[in-house]
């Protein structure tokens, strides 16, 4: 399994047999300035109906939509939509959002979305075991790095990846990933915006690992 950071929370997800995900596609504007998607996909997960997550027009391929909360199926791949909310009152500042999770190759990946509170101890429950964790880091419009470290510790995830964090081309008045990745042993910053995973080959404790925005 492949994955790829588009830049945002946007990552291009494909598995062995050619199956590609995009999780939340950005609209370019309004302070995200990566450049604009181009990539085709089978299947894109929408967290939230905000316009830096779920610009689905963009992404070529007639893809089928994941963006609800419960299961659903698409393309032989099984997705798993966890009720969260974008801030710490339960949705009443920023609304809610979902966590998908789901399986690519043996490989058990989690998308927080724009996960804005600590996660109570059902939603750690009803997440389960995560490989690949997809975070965000940069606070203000999600958890932060304080908060993150801690949603890491809970799910035991063996690879954390952040997202949603400030970078030469997000303008959002969040925080870098330097935050996060401060005093943890085992980082990985890579030059490069895609790294491989196998089910087999993961780390038995949580490494993170900092990828660069592809666009």
């Amino acid at each position: 399994m492949k994955v790829k950071w588009l830049g945002h929370a946007s990552f291009l997800i494909t598995s062995e047999g050619g199956i590609k995900i995009i999780t939340d596609p950005y609209t370019v504007g309004g302070g995200i300035n990566y450049a604009s998607i181009k990539e085709s996909a089978d299947i894109v997960t929408v967290s939230h109906k905000h316009a830096d997550h779920n610009n689905v027009a963009a992404v070529s391929g007639k893809p089928q939509i994941v963006d609800s909360i419960g299961s659903k199926e698409s393309k032989g791949i099984k997705f798993r939509g966890i009720s969260t909310y974008h801030d710490e009152s339960k949705g009443k500042q920023r609304g809610p959002n979902i966590i998908f999770c789901f399986t690519v190759d043996g490989v058990r990946v989690c998308h927080l979305g724009d996960l804005g509170h600590r996660l109570a101890g059902e939603q750690v429950g009803d997440i389960g075991e995560v490989d690949i964790l997809l975070i965000p880091v940069g606070g203000f419009f999600t958890i932060d790095a304080s908060v993150a470290t801690g949603v890491c510790e809970a799910l035991k995830p063996r690879v954390a990846i952040p997202m949603h964090f400030k970078t030469a081309k997000c303008d959002y008045p969040i925080s870098s990933v330097d935050d996060f990745v401060k005093g943890k042993k085992d980082v990985r910053r890579l030059d490069t915006s895609e790294v491989e995973f196998w089910s087999g080959d993961l780390p038995s404790a949580t490494q993170i690992v900092v990828l660069k925005p592809a666009l």
